[in-house]
């Protein structure tokens, strides 16, 4: 099944979509130092982006004649910057908003599905008209906004057209609101995901159910203690449970059994790499150790415990305190870029290039793998079930 891949970033969803057995035309991504990323793990031989042919350049100027053959998918992540909850949020009248050029692909390509993902800042009330705009034009591609026409006009027209009666979409959309650690990824991530099938396909799809949970992480740290145990951690060496926590806990003790697994916690993704403080300079992969952490309000790090809190790129540089591990002993220190690629669930022979604030930003921006992984799965099934359904009708 081939796909194209826009907007690609450090290469999460793309990854994502490689492995559930999608086989990219073209990755587009503009930014250099995330291209060098791709271009030396290329070099390398890394498995999952080895074989992708990329294009360095802004989307607006990529020729999608220049695909031959079928596209089954397009996705990607637009660039979240309009819609940042820590940006400017100029949304619309931001001129780095690039979902005009997602739906100009989808339209030109005319996929069997797409897959786009974005901030979670999108569906903040002040963009509700924007969004609402944004599904309108994935729903009907072909109804392009004319050169005198601004965006609500558009929006009207498509509303129109919309309500209007005996017309059909040309692909069906919907969208959900996913924390990255119901997922099974080290990590408070909430990302907005835009899902659409084309119509005349009769697809049936949904969003894939959550398969971990902060109730099974409650269990297993403090009602079985079997995590503890698994990471060989001492009762003295425990963090303290906070009393709302407390109670919470002493009800889990009298609740069945459930289905879901533990989310992961900071100390599962990074218990087996050497201290970076005493690790020899690069003995493991972009695991330098990065002074200066320091600890202020609001900005006190990730428990390593709990799942990390979301990592962040900034909007002037990296920001300190979402991008630092907070010991139980109230010690802090910056993740280092193996451990953040880790929390975001890239493999560990995936090397990124630049400096430590670089590298972090590319991963900021990024869409964990297994997140990206487990929607493209679950797409790449649905299609296959199409597949099987029209060769039965043609045999």
């Amino acid at each position: 099944m081939r796909s194209v891949e826009l907007f690609a970033g450090a290469g999460g969803l793309a990854m994502g979509m490689s492995r559930a057995g999608f086989r990219h035309a073209a990755v587009v991504e503009w930014d250099h130092d995330s291209c060098e990323t791709f271009r030396h793990n290329q070099r390398l031989h890394s498995h999952d982006v080895d074989e992708w042919p990329l294009f360095e350049g802004d989307a607006r100027a990529f020729d999608y004649g220049k695909i031959a053959g079928e596209v089954m998918v397009v996705s990607g992540g637009p660039p979240c910057q309009p819609f940042s909850m820590g940006g400017k949020a100029r949304g619309q009248m931001d001129e780095r908003d690039m979902f005009p050029q997602a739906v100009r692909a989808v339209r030109e390509l005319r996929p069997k599905a797409f897959v786009f993902e974005n901030v979670k800042g999108l569906m903040r009330e002040s963009f509700t008209s924007y969004f609402e705009y944004i599904q309108l034009q994935l729903t009907y591609p072909d109804l392009m906004r004319t050169t005198r026409e601004g965006w609500e006009q558009h929006h009207a027209r498509l509303e129109r057209h919309h309500t209007s009666k005996h017309v059909r979409s040309t692909y069906n959309v919907v969208y959900r609101l996913l924390n990255a650690a119901n997922y099974g990824v080290p990590q408070k991530r909430e990302r907005v995901f835009l899902v659409g099938f084309r119509s005349d396909l009769a697809a049936q799809w949904s969003f894939p159910e959550a398969t971990h949970s902060e109730a099974a992480l409650l269990r297993d740290q403090w009602v079985t203690g079997a995590y503890w145990d698994r990471h060989a951690v001492a009762k003295r060496e425990r963090p303290a449970l906070h009393p709302a926590t407390q109670a919470r806990v002493d009800r889990l003790r009298d609740m069945p059994l459930f289905d879901s697994t533990p989310w992961a916690t900071v100390r599962d993704a990074i218990a087996d790499l050497p201290d970076p403080e005493k690790n020899p300079r690069d003995a493991v992969p972009n695991h330098v150790f990065n002074p200066g952490a320091r600890s202020y309000p609001g900005h006190t790090g990730s428990p390593l415990d709990l799942p990390a809190k979301t990592l962040k790129a900034g909007d002037h540089g990296v920001p300190g305190g979402e991008n630092m591990l907070s010991h139980p002993n109230g010690a802090v220190r910056y993740f280092t870029v193996r451990e953040a690629a880790r929390l975001q669930t890239f493999p560990d022979d995936f090397v990124f290039r630049g400096s430590w604030s670089e590298s972090m930003r590319q991963l900021g921006n990024a869409v964990p793998v297994r997140l990206g992984e487990t929607v493209a799965v679950s797409v790449a099934n649905a299609l296959r079930v199409i597949e099987a359904r029209d060769r039965r009708r043609a045999a």
